[in-house]
């Protein structure tokens, strides 16, 4: 199996910083480490690689439904921009069409690649809304992530349980009674 230059390079890197941290970069277990770290992390990244308003505008249909459509419960692993740590959750995203509505899995697809990224979870809601709103000019837009962050699990304040929580909405979400009826069917267990 022939590897890139890109990853060649990663793994370059990872095995000084192997050597940097104190290890035997040459020892048995490790010989491969650098290389398995790279590619996990190119995998980790390839957000930066995907297109989210294409991924959208690759399954967009004409319709007339004018009612909420919420996604939910999709899962998210990403990693934090400060501390090169995991973190991961769930995000719950809700539109309102305006005349197009698009794949259901295209909403989970968008979230999955602003997540694989290097991230904030503020910076990351933010652009999951916007990106569905520049896209699909719907009447608006919900965006609710609960993600548990390893920078704060295993460092610093070491909070083995905190949940963090951000929102993000726009157009008819603005709107208290809509916003009210999308935060109680993200917290109800329909199914």
């Amino acid at each position: 199996m022939e590897i890139d230059s890109k990853t060649e390079q990663l793994a370059a890197h990872y095995k000084e910083i192997l050597k940097l941290l104190g290890e035997d970069n040459q020892r048995e277990g490790l010989l491969k480490t650098p290389l398995r770290v790279a590619k996990a992390m190119q995998y980790m990244m390839k957000g930066y690689d995907e297109n989210p308003e294409e991924i959208l505008r690759s399954a967009l249909f004409k319709e007339d439904y004018r009612q909420m459509v919420i996604v939910k419960d999709i899962e998210v692993y990403s990693m934090c921009e400060h501390h090169l740590l995991p973190f991961y959750g769930r995000a719950h995203v809700a539109y309102i069409p305006n005349g197009y509505i698009t794949g259901l899995s295209k909403i989970a697809r968008v979230v999955e690649t602003f997540a694989r990224r290097l991230q904030v979870q503020e910076r990351m809601t933010y652009e999951i809304k916007n990106c569905i709103q520049n896209t699909l000019h719907p009447l608006g837009v919900a965006v609710v992530i609960e993600a548990q962050h390893l920078c704060m699990m295993l460092r610093g304040v070491q909070q083995q349980n905190s949940v963090t929580t951000t929102s993000d909405f726009s157009g008819a979400f603005s709107n208290i009674a809509t916003r009210d009826e999308f935060i109680r069917l993200i917290s109800s267990k329909l199914h």
